[in-house]
């Protein structure tokens, strides 16, 4: 089903848009002191939706599991949502684990999502030199109904890199908004609308679990859509996504020095760096983009249309690269392509009783649209190398979005970016995210290996942590229909 113009009015923009417009922004992290008062500022807030294409200022309000509680939502609602979502992201230990946020990671360590879970984040973004008045109107009308703010997070115009230097938010996936691509088997960019959006049939054909309310039953239900499997229930979730926040410090210091260190022969410290990476720093792939793949703008095929069956081997891109591991693309399994029945049997999961032990499953399943934004201060590998240069803290805000946490998100984090045994490797997670944590046996997960044309594989040992977590939440991005109905007066 398409999505209407009348849903664009009731969806949040960052659905739509990542604002790259927009170059200031701030995250504010929200605890509800005043019930009342804070419903009274939901119902009115001035949220930005996917409608709106030109603004100058905008605003995006997302709502945790203890916000709601907070906003006085009945548990019985609240059990429609998942449970990922409800137990939080610092919910259980098994959880840290598959995310890997152990050791310097730890959530014990976090400055706020663990001690301090927030109950709403609320997203600023403004045009040039207009973010510091916007903040305040929020900031001001915020505190006084009924929040206080637990953390102001800001962030910093990199000019389209990421903190290690690298050109950032090269690939993501196209919504498929007016439902035209057929099911097929095959990598394609454009990817269901139900996997980002609850209340649409996703890749699966099918729709997301979710609270299905009584408009005779629940007051105010009946301001909310019905629900297009149901039409006797109104639908919650219908323009909502789930939203993942973590922040991620950079230690850009670290890597360049020890990139630099590793460095040897006609391996040069970039060359290195982007083996690492997977693309070199100006974005382009290393395995050189030729297709037309559906779902990807016909002008950006040099960065975007390439699959991996173009290096089976790794020659070009190692197995074990940041950007294979975030979007494997076709790579079903270890060696390259597969049949018809054996790509079925990878993609539908069937004899695989666990997720870790489906290496690379099809990524459509999989994917996530990020909208994130980076902190601190950009530095240039020579001056990371400097002792003499400025050492500021700089990161990365991690956001995004998806219907299923725990098939999206939590899935690319444990069983591709964490996981030691990705694509048939042994002992190594991903190069720039990775704790460096051994496995439970004891087996080291801090090397990274190259392949060779000779058949060698050149292994870089002891790579140490470079990306820490300080910090996350699992929140809801609600429609603005039900972002009201959760502001109704309890």
């Amino acid at each position: 089903m398409q999505v209407t113009s009348s849903d664009f009015d009731d969806i949040q923009g960052l659905l739509r848009s990542g604002y790259a417009n927009l170059t200031e922004a701030s995250f504010l992290l929200l605890r509800i002191v005043d019930r009342a008062a804070a419903c009274t500022w939901l119902a009115e807030a001035p949220v930005t939706s996917a409608a709106e294409r030109d603004a100058a200022a905008v605003l995006q309000v997302a709502i945790s599991a203890t916000g709601m509680r907070a906003l006085g939502l009945e548990e019985s609602i609240l059990a429609g949502f998942s449970a990922e979502f409800l137990s939080g992201i610092a919910g259980d230990e098994g959880r840290s684990r598959r995310l890997g946020d152990l050791a310097a990671s730890a959530t014990s360590n976090w400055h706020w999502g663990f001690q301090q879970v927030p109950d709403l984040l609320a997203m600023l973004y403004a045009k040039p030199s207009g973010l510091t008045t916007w903040r305040n109107r929020v900031a001001t009308e915020a505190f006084r109904k009924g929040f206080e703010i637990l953390q102001d997070l800001p962030t910093s115009d990199m000019r389209g890199h990421e903190p290690f230097g690298f050109a950032d938010g090269i690939s993501q996936p196209e919504i498929d908004w007016q439902a035209r691509r057929l099911p097929d088997l095959g990598y394609s960019n454009l990817i269901s609308v139900g996997e980002f959006l609850l209340g649409y049939k996703n890749e699966y054909g099918l729709y997301t679990d979710r609270p299905l309310l009584d408009p005779t039953a629940d007051l105010g239900a009946d301001k909310l859509p019905p629900a297009e499997d149901d039409a006797s229930r109104r639908d919650l979730g219908r323009n909502g996504s789930y939203l993942v926040m973590r922040e991620l410090r950079q230690d850009v210091r670290r890597f360049w020095r020890f990139v630099s260190a590793q460095a040897t022969g006609n391996t040069s410290v970039v060359r290195l760096a982007e083996a690492m990476v997977g693309r070199h720093v100006t974005g382009e792939p290393l395995v050189p983009g030729t297709r037309q793949i559906c779902g990807i703008d016909p002008t950006d095929i040099a960065r975007n249309g390439f699959t991996f069956d173009d290096d089976k081997n790794g020659l070009r891109c190692p197995f074990g690269a940041h950007i294979r591991r975030a979007n494997p693309r076709t790579g079903d399994m270890p060696g390259g392509q597969q049949g018809l029945i054996e790509r079925l049997i990878r993609m539908l999961g069937v004899f695989h009783s666990d997720l870790q032990e489906d290496l690379v499953a099809a990524s459509r399943f999989h994917r996530i649209i990020r909208r994130g934004r980076e902190f601190g201060r950009l530095l240039s590998p020579d001056q990371a190398i400097d002792p003499a240069a400025p050492d500021p803290a700089s990161g990365l805000h991690f956001i995004c979005l998806n219907a299923n946490i725990s098939r999206q998100f939590e899935f690319v984090q444990n069983a591709w970016l964490m996981s030691a045994k990705f694509d048939g490797l042994g002992n190594e997670s991903d190069p720039l995210l990775g704790n460096r944590e051994p496995r439970p046996a004891g087996t080291p997960t801090d090397s990274f290996g190259m392949s060779l044309p000779n058949g060698v594989t050149r292994r870089v040992c002891g790579l140490p942590q470079f990306v820490t977590v300080a910090g996350g939440g699992y929140f809801f991005l609600p429609g603005l229909r039900a972002l009201r109905f959760m502001a109704r007066a309890s």
